[in-house]
């Protein structure tokens, strides 16, 4: 089991910049591909990013492409996930998840429980 727990949501500005953050328990997390996942009202939960264990491989939705990065650090059992130019389309709920990898839902066994990103227009 690992607990997951994400930070670092609020109202920016469109333009502005956030960084989320998520912290996992347990002592396997290097282990685990990383995602960030998130659901907009009415819609469905829709892929972010995602990075593998060691951080060296890295992947994105064309859609965040360019303005957001997804870092990793082991030692703190912490990812992260900066966003830049931030529009008012990325109002959503951010979720981290932890698992075996993939761009799809179904291959993260662990979520957090999210944290609001507002951006205002």
């Amino acid at each position: 089991q690992v607990q997951l727990v994400e930070s670092g949501g609020g109202l920016v500005q469109v333009g502005g910049s956030l960084r989320l953050s998520c912290a996992a328990s347990g002592d396997t997390f290097r282990y685990y591909v990383m995602g960030w996942f998130r659901q907009a009202p009415g819609k469905q939960r829709e892929f972010v990013s995602r990075i593998n264990g060691s951080g060296g491989s890295t992947d994105y939705a064309d859609s965040v492409k360019g303005r957001f990065t997804i870092s990793r650090d082991n030692a703190k059992n912490t990812v992260y996930l900066q966003m830049n130019s931030l529009k008012p389309e990325d109002t959503a709920v951010y979720y981290c998840a932890a698992g075996l990898g993939g761009q799809s839902a179904s291959y993260y066994d662990y979520w957090g429980q999210g944290t609001q990103v507002t951006v205002s227009s």
